[in-house]
């Protein structure tokens, strides 16, 4: 919807100027008009100069009467005209104030677009630099950004380094105590080995001279006369019990498990039965101790030996009379406690 215009000052007086100036030219043509086509009247009576105004001639009065229109239609023209040149300088006065005053009002119009132009430009200005230093700032604000950025990277890399270099560390350090661990514990296998060598090494030494005394023993036993014979007999028979006594000790030690009840000064007679062969086929408590745990690990003890190959080397008359049914006394202190 258009917006009506408000009219202006001198739009507002033109048309009751207009219709002012021709209201009153209608009324001087109309009073002109009147006075033109008026009949000639008589004239008037005068009360002092009758007399003379009645010796004058009739053209003299019809020139009064016309003089005396003319007079009357200037004095009532005159006013009229006054009124018009009036109306129309004050017209003329306020439209040129209206112009003036819309000249001013153009020159306030325009003083204010370049006063709002001025302003815009200044508030452009202001957001180009408030713009440019947020830019700025932006950009500012990115590459602290990216120095912090960069810095964490760093820090972080630094660390682990660190961590990787402490890590390298602890892996040497553990391998090398590892190493170390190794080393000792193959050097204490190379020693148990040594001593286990030396120890079989003894161990088959003292039973080849064994073996050696009792084959020595049998063949003279084997040379001699009868009763020579017997009598070596009787003697290598002892010597080789007492050996192969050692001997059965020994290898019951060597499978016997210690129970927590044994102490020293107990002892318990067992009972072995074994074949030609040197198998133990049966052991029984004959004596005990006492104690049942001690009787018993020294029967266990005696079964898991299993069989004594040395048995092997006695004839089977001094096998039947010494070794198929065999008394053994076992003692904690002989069994290695």
């Amino acid at each position: 919807m258009q917006q009506q215009r408000e009219p202006s000052p001198s739009e507002s007086l033109f048309w009751p100027v207009v219709w002012a100036v021709t209201l009153h030219v209608l009324m001087f043509a109309m009073l002109f008009v009147s006075f033109a086509f008026a009949p000639d009247l008589p004239p008037a009576r005068p009360i002092v100069q009758a007399t003379l105004y009645q010796l004058k001639s009739q053209s003299q009065a019809t020139t009064q009467t016309n003089q005396k229109i003319a007079g009357e239609t200037k004095k009532t023209t005159a006013p009229i005209y006054e009124t018009e040149q009036l109306e129309q300088k004050k017209a003329e006065q306020e439209k040129q104030a209206v112009a003036a005053k819309a000249v001013e009002q153009k020159k306030a119009e325009e003083a204010r677009k370049a006063d709002a132009a001025k302003k815009a430009d200044a508030a452009k200005a202001d957001a180009a630099k408030k713009a440019d230093a947020e830019k700025k700032t932006a950009e500012q604000k990115k590459l602290a950004d990216i120095a912090k950025k960069k810095a964490a990277d760093e820090a972080a890399k630094k660390k682990t380094a660190e961590e990787v270099k402490k890590k390298a560390a602890e892996d040497a350090k553990k391998k090398a105590a590892e190493e170390a661990k190794k080393a000792d514990a193959a050097q204490a296998a190379k020693k148990k080995a040594a001593d286990d060598a030396k120890k079989k090494a003894a161990e088959a030494s003292q039973r080849k001279a064994t073996e050696d005394k009792k084959a020595a023993a049998l063949a003279e036993l084997l040379s001699e006369d009868v009763g020579r014979q017997q009598a070596l007999a009787d003697e290598v028979g002892d010597q080789v019990a007492g050996s192969l006594d050692d001997l059965i000790v020994r290898l019951v030690s060597e499978q016997w498990r210690r129970p927590p009840s044994a102490r020293n000064g107990m002892s318990v007679e067992v009972l072995i039965e074994m074949l030609p062969d040197g198998t133990i086929i049966n052991a029984s408590v004959t004596r005990s101790s006492g104690d049942s745990p001690f009787d018993s690990s020294a029967i266990q003890a005696v079964r898991n030996v299993g069989r004594i190959a040395e048995m092997q080397q006695l004839d089977r008359a001094t096998f039947d009379r010494l070794y198929r049914q065999r008394r053994a006394v076992f003692k904690p202190e002989d069994l290695g406690l």
